[in-house]
């Protein structure tokens, strides 16, 4: 095999493995909200707080990194209004979070475009990033502004400009070398996906790292997942076999 194909499989070879990275996509507050008859934001305040049990739970559970999909490239085609009240939701968790957070020995990443939300938000942002540097417990990458294709794109113009410049060999780039350059790179390999809300897709979400990742699609709506729901998934992913094409 040429060092241009070769694609290194995540450690472990087979069969069962340790759950170490788990990402969700965190789909359904505005149905739970509309079956309760309530605004979208009330959906989205319920999200809030399904995200806080989460975390709590897998730092508990063992889980190394959870990576949570909390607002997509394509999440600004939706009315302003609700973007406005995402922003200022995401505002409010920022800053009343981060001290438990940081009592909890959780470090933060952050993967997406984030750069490009308002500056109040982006300063929020590397504050929490940057306090909470030093822990050594639970990772949570929070995706922000995320789309995967984008990402990968970044990585490839990136890839791109280093060998027009000569430091890199085009026929030495493998799969590494783009892992290296995506957004997630210093994370874990991806173990398992979960996505709420009984939709069965991955909508651009990580779509490079989710290669030899389980998938789990469950008709909980986000606002109540919780440790239970959490505790569940890693069951199942317990009970699958990975054999990553090996046999």
């Amino acid at each position: 095999m040429s060092p241009a194909s070769a694609s290194p499989l995540p450690a472990g070879g087979g069969g069962a493995a340790a759950l170490r990275h788990v990402a969700i996509i965190m789909d359904g507050n505005g149905r739970w909200a509309k079956r309760r008859l309530l605004p979208r934001i009330a959906g989205h305040r319920a999200g809030m707080e399904a995200v806080r049990k989460t975390i709590r739970a897998a730092g508990e559970l063992g889980v190394e990194a959870l990576t949570l999909y909390a607002f997509s490239s394509e999440n600004w085609r939706r009315p302003a209004s609700e973007i406005a009240d995402l922003m200022g939701l995401l505002r409010f968790y920022l800053r009343r979070e981060v001290a438990e957070l940081d009592r909890n020995n959780v470090r933060l990443e952050l993967i997406g475009d984030w750069r490009a939300f308002e500056p109040d938000i982006v300063a929020d942002l590397e504050s929490a990033r940057s306090r909470l540097a030093g822990n050594s417990g639970l990772t949570v990458a929070l995706a922000l502004n995320y789309g995967s294709q984008d990402e990968l794109a970044r990585a490839v113009r990136a890839i791109a400009a280093d060998a027009q410049a000569g430091r890199i060999d085009p026929a030495a780039i493998t799969a590494t070398t783009i892992e290296q350059r995506l957004d997630t790179a210093g994370l874990p390999p991806l173990d398992l996906v979960i996505r709420t809300s009984g939709e069965e897709r991955l909508s651009n979400f990580l779509l490079w790292q989710s290669a030899y990742a389980e998938l789990l699609f469950v008709d909980t709506l986000w606002p109540d997942f919780d440790q239970a729901a959490l505790e569940s998934a890693i069951a199942a992913f317990a009970r699958r076999e990975r054999r990553y094409g090996g046999r």
